[in-house]
């Protein structure tokens, strides 16, 4: 059996270093979590061993996140990079030194877990069968007649009763599917949960825009998503995410 996940904390705060590192260790596929207090101790402790991952600070005295990172690239077998940090306006950087994810603090202990499941994605083999693939292709019923609607190709998806529809361009099509189940196979092919009753791809959205009658909605080629409060952080961290080309 696995030992699990071996992980180093880089993060200048003590109490939200403990706190992180705690977490950490609760999530299944973790084993050893080590803990820095800032970049320099990072750069020693990962001369002295290796690691799956590491969770790094952004903002700290000396070397920063960021330059850590940087050290973390010329590594042969570098650890997997997670940015945990207050601010988003690093993101563009963090991506670009290849970070697996971008937390943004406080993140509720689901979008750990996600951290977590990302970084197992990239340091085991894929299992088999892996939900990614799950409804590539989806076949819907319209006129008597059967419609293979690619999923790559729909813009958002909308609760609708029993059903799902599904909006790809000047089209809907009625799929008896949950939104919570496609929410779950989709996610790894980049469709995130928006309002508790719209699922939207993150690749068809163009901008987030406030609006006087509907609030934060999502600018897509097939319409206007509604953003609800409780989902517009998420939404944000994914789209961030997407400036490295991932989904």
């Amino acid at each position: 059996m696995s030992a699990g996940l071996r992980v180093l904390v880089v993060e200048d705060e003590s109490s939200t270093r403990a706190e992180l590192a705690g977490q950490l260790a609760e999530q299944p596929s973790v084993g050893d979590v080590q803990c820095a207090a800032g970049g320099d101790e990072a750069v020693r402790l990962l001369g002295e061993g290796t690691f799956d991952a590491a969770f790094l600070d952004i903002a700290m005295p000396g070397l920063t996140g960021i330059d850590v990172a940087r050290i973390l690239r010329r590594l042969s077998h570098p650890p997997a990079i997670v940015f945990v940090t207050a601010y988003d306006n690093h993101a563009v950087e963090a991506f670009g030194l290849g970070a697996v994810d971008y937390l943004l603090k406080p993140f509720r202990p689901e979008r750990l877990a996600e951290a977590v499941a990302r970084i197992g994605r990239r340091t085991g083999p894929a299992p088999a069968g892996d939900k990614a693939d799950d409804l590539a292709v989806v076949q819907v019923e319209l006129a008597g007649r059967t419609v293979f609607v690619r999923r790559d190709d729909i813009a958002y998806a909308e609760a609708h009763g029993d059903y799902v529809r599904l909006h790809s361009g000047q089209h809907s099509h009625l799929l008896r599917q949950s939104l919570t189940y496609l929410e779950e196979v989709w996610d790894a092919a980049g469709f995130v949960r928006a309002h508790r009753s719209f699922l939207v791809n993150l690749a068809s959205i163009t901008e987030l825009r406030v609006t006087s009658t509907a609030g934060l909605v999502a600018v897509t080629g097939a319409g206007e998503v509604p953003v609800s409060r409780r989902h517009s952080r998420l939404l944000r961290e994914r789209l961030l995410q997407a400036v490295r080309g991932d989904r």
